[in-house]
């Protein structure tokens, strides 16, 4: 079982040996969303079903589970359509991106938080599956016979606003912010209402996980840098948060990958902080 990052190699050696397994292509453009469906047409690995952030991975129906830009869909709905797309509990599932790990994460989170271990990243993406020699192909894709997925007991953990709140400035909670330092600070805010963040919030931007060639750096060195961020405070109080509880999932893996444990994500994130009354918000 791969439960953390998976590599082109290996991910070719499962599928030489007839492994149950589902590759998953979550490309998506967050300025152009529509663009998704192109991107996936137009090049994508050979056998993968694809996973659309707003149509498949959100919803902004009553019985969302959280606020934000990209609420989370009820439990029961995500294991519906993971059984259309033949992902059973048995299924070791692959996600990827053109994006450097920006979308992809979102369903790997998601597949944890409905008691699915068997998921990882495919390290470098698209771009690396292709540099090592993986076949890729165009068109829509080939929808697999059904399956059946069970709801299980999450295997991480979800914190919601209120919680953020009632542990604000404990140290019991580390919020840690995975947006770009100018956002962070609030120099700018392309998407949401109000520009800054959580109070006494730490950033860490999730592309600084990366290698320039869109890898995760090793073990060792984001344990070394990980703990700079942390400077002192336990890992098991970290929450982590972006923009809307998306690019924060790589911040997550990449804490996992050092050794510092599980750790939660506030999936509502900025865009349910900053659109929420009279919650505190800090620049700088």
């Amino acid at each position: 079982m791969y439960p953390l990052l998976i590599s082109a190699a290996q991910l070719q050696t499962l599928r030489q040996q007839g492994t149950p397994l589902a590759v998953v292509d979550c490309s998506f453009d967050l300025m152009k969303p529509e663009l998704a469906d192109d991107l996936f047409e137009a090049e994508h690995i050979a056998g993968a079903v694809q996973a659309h952030l707003d149509r498949d991975l959100s919803t902004h129906e009553g019985d969302a589970v959280n606020g934000g830009r990209h609420p989370l869909p009820p439990r029961e709905r995500v294991a519906a359509w993971l059984g259309s797309l033949g992902i059973g509990n048995s299924t070791q599932v692959v996600v990827y991106d053109r994006n450097a790990g920006n979308y992809c994460g979102r369903l790997w989170w998601m597949l944890k938080w409905l008691g699915h271990d068997a998921v990882a990243m495919l390290d470098g993406g698209l771009q690396g599956w292709k540099a090592a020699g993986g076949a890729v192909t165009s068109g829509p894709a080939t929808r697999p016979a059904a399956a059946s997925f069970e709801v299980r007991p999450a295997l991480r953990e979800l914190v919601f606003t209120d919680q953020v709140v009632a542990d604000l400035g404990r140290p019991t909670q580390t919020v840690v912010d995975a947006r770009g330092a100018p956002r962070y600070r609030g120099e700018v805010e392309p998407l949401d209402p109000i520009a800054g963040h959580i109070p006494g919030a730490l950033n860490r931007p999730f592309t600084d996980n990366f290698t320039p060639e869109g890898f995760f750096k090793s073990p060792e060195v984001l344990k070394a840098e990980w703990e700079k961020v942390l400077a002192g405070r336990s890992a098991s109080t970290v929450v982590h948060h972006c923009g809307s509880g998306v690019s924060a999932v790589p911040n997550l893996i990449a804490m996992e990958l050092a050794g510092h444990g599980l750790t939660a994500l506030y999936a509502g994130s900025w865009s349910e902080w900053s659109r929420t009354p009279d919650l505190p918000c800090a620049q700088g």
